[in-house]
């Protein structure tokens, strides 16, 4: 794990995406390629593989207490498993940092993709963090399909236990975090801003940024968003944010879990 003030980032799981790196970003060009190279060089996997992280983000409060962002790929039986390396190891990593469920008050949903809210739920439909309000636009959670298996995965059973919290754009949810709606990869995907006294802000990406090659040139699309051209403004916003703000970013799918933007 790693920390950079508040903000620990904690790896549920990693491994190799199902297509080459130059399928999911094809308007990516070889200098893009070659930046994307120096900034994170571990996602270069063998003949064009897409390396990537599965990053959670645990941000604490004044009274010790968490805010997590996202909730990774999950168990091997959640709606993950298709895809994803599941199982992932979010409950082992918050154990290991010394952060028990029940010290989580806000689980943050950048979006409703299987990879960031594996381990919101039990298999049985329980809330993993059972004292948590877990917080998601109203947007995101109105335009998911039914048939979508994170639909009974998670807003079916939070909605049922009334902790699931449908926020409309920007809010702030105190302790100096605030969302950030950051639309086009999904419709109502959210980042998250962590104002930070005495030291860096950071900005948790989530989706909005998902390879290192967006990071070098904010104009590649990667062609599993929603809305490419809403994407890309949301990237471009979130960027020129943060470094206006000299913020680190936190991207969910780094191999590195901070980075300059």
């Amino acid at each position: 794990m790693e920390r950079h003030g508040r903000v620990l980032a904690l790896l549920d799981s990693a491994g190799t995406f199902f297509e080459p790196e130059r399928l999911a970003f094809p308007g990516a060009g070889e200098g893009d390629w070659e930046r994307a190279a120096s900034l994170d060089p571990g996602a270069r996997g063998p003949d064009g593989a897409w390396r990537l992280n599965f990053w959670c983000f645990a941000i604490e409060r004044p009274d010790g207490r968490w805010v997590l962002v996202d909730a990774g790929v999950g168990p091997a039986e959640g709606p993950g498993a298709p895809w994803c390396p599941v199982p992932g190891r979010l409950p082992e990593a918050l154990a290991e940092a010394g952060i028990a469920a029940a010290d989580v008050t806000d689980v943050v949903l950048t979006h409703l993709h299987e990879d960031h809210v594996g381990w919101s739920t039990t298999v049985a439909g329980d809330s993993v963090f059972p004292l948590a309000r877990y917080v998601v636009q109203h947007t995101e959670a109105a335009a998911l399909d039914r048939s979508d298996p994170v639909w009974t995965w998670v807003v079916e059973p939070l909605r049922a236990t009334g902790q699931l919290d449908e926020v409309h754009g920007e809010h702030r949810l105190g302790h100096g975090v605030t969302l950030l709606p950051t639309p086009g990869h999904t419709p109502g995907h959210q980042s998250v801003l962590v104002e930070q006294s005495g030291g860096r802000d950071v900005v948790v990406t989530g989706d909005a940024l998902v390879h290192a090659v967006q990071l070098g040139n904010p104009a590649v699309v990667y062609a599993r968003e929603r809305d490419p051209d809403t994407a890309r403004a949301s990237r471009e916003a979130l960027l020129e944010r943060a470094t206006a703000h000299r913020a680190l970013l936190a991207p969910a799918h780094l191999t590195r879990a901070f980075v300059e933007p």
